[in-house]
């Protein structure tokens, strides 16, 4: 193999960077504030080992698309027969709902805070504002949707970091929080949640999508090598920033928040920071909060709508699609239910629905007659297995402790 044909593009970052972005929406913030605040730096160890394991299957879902020129749910729509067909659609619709309540929930949390405007006046502007950007993308075309994406990243990372520098955490319980353990029931019922914010059923379909095209005009002329070689440097990038952003969140609220009555709420959270780190830094977290629900909730409307063409042959307008899925989040607001709570659970949905993303995802990246000589190799294929093991495990024990 040339050297050239190892060495990546710049032109061929972005992909990464917009799944990225859900990779920190308000489902991520309201689960890693609360296992921070309520149990210190215990479940550090579980944002690093959910980010890496992130990095793996995020690869594998844009070399899926990259190779095969097929997306994750275009080749289950082609695989399944009919009845299978409208079931997994189901459930990956139900995974895409609980996903839009989390981002269109936070958004209004956000523009509450910043504006003290009505929960579900926020939850409508959220949504409208989100079809805006994803009609950048149509407009402009992906690279446009990437460069708007990566501001809202910036922005969200000078938000949600800002609280490292007033408060710094203490060296010696950071390192020992990289070491696995729980602290009751209610710990494993944050790690499986943290485990859905992070590894994120629809992100793993919507990057797929997102290389297809390998890249338009900034893929002509590479080698599958090269463009390969320059996706593994985009998910890396990307999936570090997010990792990072994660681990603030954690990390701000194991140092400054931990133990303090009111952080069980994101509103609780930011009245909390106000006292503690002061009042520059709640503005800077509640402005993140609103970027974060911003631009995640329209990677959650652009991955629902791909799910459904690969699956069902069906491309919803999408006005119509975004009303569909903005009911349930009015409904949660409208019926006065606790949004950081709802926040949380819609999480636990998530981690429940990844094995029906990732058994398919390492099945077909390992089939030689599905990705030629881009197979995955035994070692890629192994820690793929690995990574489902640990979910599947993480959702058995969540139901057990939930229903016994």
């Amino acid at each position: 193999m040339r050297v050239k044909d190892r060495l990546p593009r710049i032109g061929l970052l972005g992909p990464a960077f917009i799944a990225a972005v859900a990779y920190v929406d308000p489902g991520n913030v309201a689960t890693n504030v609360t296992a921070g605040s309520r149990f210190g730096y215990t479940l550090v160890w579980v944002v690093v080992m959910a980010n890496i394991m992130a990095v793996l299957v995020q690869y594998l879902s844009a070399k899926l698309g990259m190779v095969t020129g097929r997306s994750l749910a275009g080749h289950m729509g082609e695989r399944l027969p009919k009845g299978p067909r409208i079931a997994y659609w189901l459930q990956a619709e139900t995974i895409a709902i609980a996903t839009d309540l989390a981002e269109v929930v936070g958004g209004a949390i956000a523009l509450n805070l910043l504006f003290d405007l009505p929960l579900v006046l926020g939850a409508i502007i959220t949504a409208a504002v989100a079809m805006v950007i994803l009609r950048i993308g149509d407009l402009r075309g992906q690279s446009a949707l990437e460069r708007v994406i990566v501001g809202f990243l910036a922005l969200i990372a000078v938000g949600f970091m800002a609280g490292l520098f007033v408060k710094p955490p203490e060296a010696g319980p950071l390192a020992a929080g990289l070491v696995p353990m729980f602290e009751g029931s209610d710990s494993v019922l944050l790690a499986s949640g943290i485990i859905g914010a992070t590894v994120m059923p629809h992100v793993i379909y919507l990057h797929s999508c997102l290389t297809v095209g390998r890249l338009g005009r900034r893929g002509e002329g590479l080698s599958m090598r090269q463009l390969l070689a320059g996706t593994r440097t985009d998910v890396v990038l990307a999936l570090i920033v997010a990792g990072v952003l994660n681990l603030s969140l954690l990390v701000v609220a194991a140092a400054s928040l931990n133990g303090l009555p009111g952080t069980d709420t994101l509103q609780g959270v930011h009245d909390v920071v106000s006292t503690e780190l002061g009042a520059g830094v709640a503005l800077l977290f509640a402005v993140a909060l609103l970027g974060s629900g911003l631009a995640s909730t329209s990677i959650g409307s652009a991955a629902g709508a791909e799910v459904m063409k690969g699956l069902l042959g069906v491309r919803l307008p999408l006005l119509v699609r975004r009303i569909v899925t903005l009911i349930p989040a009015l409904i949660v607001l409208a019926l006065g239910a606790e949004p950081s709570r709802a926040l949380v659970i819609s999480q636990v949905v998530l981690s429940i629905g990844i094995p029906f993303a990732l058994i398919p995802l390492v099945s077909l990246t390992a089939r030689r007659d599905v990705m030629g000589e881009h197979v995955n190799r035994l070692g890629t294929t192994a820690a793929a297995c690995l990574v489902t093991a640990i979910v599947i495990a993480l959702n058995v024990s969540l139901l057990w402790l939930t229903f016994t």
